[in-house]
C-alpha cells in the first residue's frame, strides 16, 4: 500500500523531533493530523508544549487535537512506577507508556480519526515486522520500544530512523517556527520527573527512613537514609564505617529497609531471567545479543524460553542488572523482543 497521500496521525509533543516529523510527512504528501497527548497533571508543562504544537500545526496547516489520557497514564504508568520503587525495584516507565499509551491509545485514536498510520519522532526503524536500531546510535530508542505490540508495527512510521539528530536540527534551523523550538532545552527522558524520582515518591510514601547497610555476609557495616533512595549499582548516598574502597549497592531488601553493598566486581553477573516477554519472533531457544539497560552496550547471549519466561546466559559479564528494568534481545540491529528482569 502506498503510504503517500494516506492519512497519518502524528504524535506531537511540542519538541523538535515530533515537529520535524510532522513537517517531513506533510512535505511527502501525507494527510497529516497532529495529536498532543496529556499524560500527567503538570499544567504548566502542557501549556508550553501545546502552544508549540499549535504554532507548528498552524504553520503546516494541519488539524491538531489534544487528547487527555491522564487517568489511563495514572493507572498504567504512574502508579506502577511508584509501586515498583516501593518494592525495591527500578522501573522503566517509558517502555510501559509506549505499549499502553503512545502505541496503544494512539493507535485507537488513529482508528477513530480514520488514519491508516501513526507516526512519532522516535529514533528507531521498522519494516512492519520488526524494529531496528536507528541510524543515530546515540539517540536510538529501540530499547524503550521492545514492549509495543507486534500487530501495530505495520501501521507505524518513524521518519527520523534514518537521520542523525544534527540532520533534524539542520532542517529545523531553516524554518523559523521550527528553529525556535529546536533552540529550546531538550525535555528529560522521563516526562513526569522534573528533578528527581524521590520528589514523586514523597507524595505517596515515606522515603526518608534511616536503615542498615549490610555486606554480602549479612553483617551491618553502615547506615543509609532509606532504601528507596538507591538503585542497583549506586555508590553514593550511604555511609560505610571505616570504608577503604568504593562500595556499590548490590541488593535492596525493602521489607527490612536494608541495602547490601560490595565491591564493583560483586555487581558482575552472566545470568538474567526475564518475565512477561514480548517477542516479535517466536523461538524456544536462540543466540542473540542482549541489552539490560538503555545506556549499556549489547552483549552476546544464549536464551531459552519456556512459559513466557526467558533464562539468559550472557557470554560476558555485565554490571548493575536491576529487577524491574528491561532486557531486550537483538540480532545485529534487529529487535527480536524482550522482557522484564526478575
Amino acid at each position: 500500500m502506498e503510504k503517500n497521500l494516506s492519512k497519518v496521525l502524528v504524535a506531537m509533543s511540542g519538541g523538535v523531533d515530533s515537529s520535524v516529523t510532522a513537517y517531513l510527512l506533510k512535505k511527502k504528501g501525507f494527510n497529516v493530523i497532529g495529536v498532543y497527548m496529556k499524560l500527567h497533571k503538570n499544567e504548566e508543562y502542557h501549556k508550553k508544549n501545546i502552544k508549540n504544537v499549535e504554532k507548528v500545526a498552524k504553520f503546516l496547516d494541519i488539524e491538531v487535537d489534544v487528547l487527555d489520557k491522564t487517568e489511563d497514564f495514572l493507572e498504567k504508568v504512574y502508579t506502577p512506577f511508584v509501586e515498583t520503587y516501593i518494592e525495591g525495584k527500578t522501573p522503566n516507565p517509558c517502555a510501559v507508556c509506549n505499549r499502553y499509551l503512545k502505541f496503544g491509545a494512539l493507535i485507537d485514536y488513529a482508528d477513530y480519526k480514520g488514519a491508516e498510520f501513526l507516526a512519532t519522532g522516535h529514533y528507531v526503524k521498522t519494516d512492519g515486522k520488526f524494529l531496528y536500531e536507528a541510524k543515530d546510535k546515540s539517540k536510538d530508542q529501540s530499547y524503550f520500544l521492545f514492549n509495543i505490540e507486534k500487530k501495530v508495527l505495520p501501521r507505524v512510521i518513524f521518519p527520523l530512523g534514518d537521520m542523525f539528530k544534527e540532520d533534524v536540527k539542520e532542517i529545523a534551523k531553516n524554518i523559523p517556527i521550527l528553529k525556535e523550538i529546536a533552540e529550546q532545552k531538550e525535555s528529560s527522558e522521563i516526562c513526569f520527573v522534573e528533578k528527581s524520582y524521590i520528589d514523586i515518591l514523597k507524595d505517596f510514601t515515606k522515603v526518608d527512613m534511616p536503615g542498615e547497610v549490610l555486606d554480602k555476609n549479612g553483617n551491618v557495616i553502615g547506615e543509609h537514609k532509606g532504601y528507596m533512595h538507591y538503585t542497583i549499582g549506586k555508590r553514593k548516598g550511604f555511609r560505610v564505617y571505616r570504608a577503604k574502597h568504593p562500595h556499590y549497592v548490590l541488593k535492596i531488601i525493602p521489607e527490612k529497609n536494608q541495602i547490601v553493598v560490595g565491591k564493583k566486581e560483586d555487581l558482575e553477573t552472566t545470568k538474567v531471567i526475564l518475565k512477561d516477554l514480548n517477542m516479535f519472533e517466536e523461538k524456544d531457544s536462540f543466540e542473540a545479543s542482549i541489552k539490560v539497560r538503555y545506556r549499556m552496550p549489547k552483549v552476546p547471549c544464549f536464551a531459552k524460553i519456556k512459559d513466557n519466561i526467558a533464562e539468559v546466559t550472557m557470554y560476558q559479564g555485565v554490571y548493575g542488572v536491576a529487577s524491574g528494568q528491561a532486557g531486550v534481545f537483538y540480532e545485529d540491529e534487529k529487535v527480536l523482543g524482550g522482557g522484564w528482569i526478575v
